[in-house]
């Protein structure tokens, strides 16, 4: 029997939408295809693992409004996956920084995001000529594996039927619904939803006339044992050309990433290169001693970063975002047959915008439980 809805792409948004279709509007049977051997393995894993409550996106108030919103409702959902036993401090760059003291102080107050001075014993940790304020910030991380198996737990008990190693070749529409083919399946269905994110054109190319605005980067996350005194601190200096350094609970390490060194090369999509045969392809020659070096001119602490590891992956953003550094939720329904859904969310807690967006559409041909 052919099910009612397939999900392409089982990272946490794939998986979070084909639960929530079972659990909210009702399918009966739920397909959720992924061309890996394993569930969130790419960027649901290689990231920051922030928990984004509004202060990275200070010349951006939709997203930053999005995230104070949203943080809440991710703690509240995923409370096992949440790592808390840090505190996160933002700092401010004297020179070159794109938001000034002032703004940043206003901006938080109008998102309701709290912003304390630091005390000495924070402050003391940042070069005084180079960082201009230090704050005490509500923002907390995510541990990957605990996530994925939340989700895991939570698509079994929904029934979701999970394929693996399912690489999907092609996605047309016919008259009265979609057929999904790959090597070893078909399913001919009402409706499907594309969470492929960096792959979203490849999969569903044909489908529909739109070619969407999207950015890939190869981004290289740096993985460090800091020093001692760092351990339980998260460090972000805002806002521009600079660094973050917070704990990443997957690995019990810190990820540091540089706004300079993190992105390794970047296209624009053009529908023909798939993004990770170019990350496959490429050299990935580690820029982690850089990151260190540039970080420790304003923490000097950081200098006592040992590189452990580095991951890389494709970041995908909307290039309309690139100049206030926001990030909206694509959702495009193509037309003319509605029955295609193509999804894309720049960080994790943009799955409640995903979800409020489903909400609000009527599911072509649904099949009530």
């Amino acid at each position: 029997m052919n099910p009612d809805a397939v999900v392409i792409g089982g990272g946490f948004y794939g998986a979070s939408v084909a639960v929530y279709l079972r659990e909210r509007r009702g399918l009966k049977n739920v397909v959720l295809l992924e061309r890996a051997d394993r569930l969130m393995q790419r960027s649901s894993y290689n990231n920051q693992a922030r928990i984004h409550s509004g202060y990275h996106y200070l010349r951006s108030f939709t997203t930053a409004y999005r995230s104070r919103v949203n943080f809440p409702r991710f703690i509240a959902e995923f409370p096992q996956a949440v790592y808390d036993g840090f505190q996160q401090v933002y700092a401010l760059a004297r020179r070159n920084s794109k938001v000034t003291n002032q703004q940043m102080r206003r901006f938080c107050a109008e998102i309701g995001a709290p912003l304390l001075p630091a005390p000495k014993e924070y402050a003391s940790l940042f070069d005084p000529r180079l960082i201009e304020a230090v704050y005490l910030t509500e923002e907390t991380a995510f541990h990957a594996a605990t996530l994925r198996a939340l989700l895991i737990a939570r698509l079994g008990k929904n029934n979701v039927a999970i394929r693996l190693g399912a690489e999907v070749n092609s996605v047309r529409c016919t008259g009265d619904g979609v057929v999904v083919e790959g090597q070893g399946f078909s399913y001919s269905v009402p409706m499907i939803f594309n969470c492929t994110y960096s792959r979203l054109q490849q999969t569903v190319g044909g489908v529909g006339p739109s070619k969407f605005s999207l950015k890939h980067e190869i981004a290289e996350m740096a993985l460090v044992d800091p020093p001692p005194q760092l351990k339980n601190i998260g460090i972000t200096v805002m806002d521009g050309a600079f660094f973050s350094c917070m704990p990443f609970p997957a690995r019990g390490l810190h990820s540091l990433s540089h706004v300079r060194y993190t992105p390794h090369r970047s296209w624009q999509e053009d529908g023909a290169r798939d993004p990770y045969e170019i990350l496959a392809n490429d050299d990935k020659e580690s820029r982690a001693d850089r990151m260190i070096l540039d970080a420790a001119r304003y923490v000097p602490l950081l200098r006592n970063c040992t590189p452990i590891d580095t991951l890389f992956e494709i970041k995908t953003v909307l290039l309309q975002n690139e100049a206030d550094d926001g990030r909206p939720i694509l959702f495009e329904r193509h037309a003319p047959h509605g029955r295609v859904f193509s999804i894309l969310g720049g960080k994790i807690d943009n799955i409640y915008d995903i979800l409020e967006r489903l909400d609000a559409e009527k599911l072509p041909e649904q099949v009530k439980s």
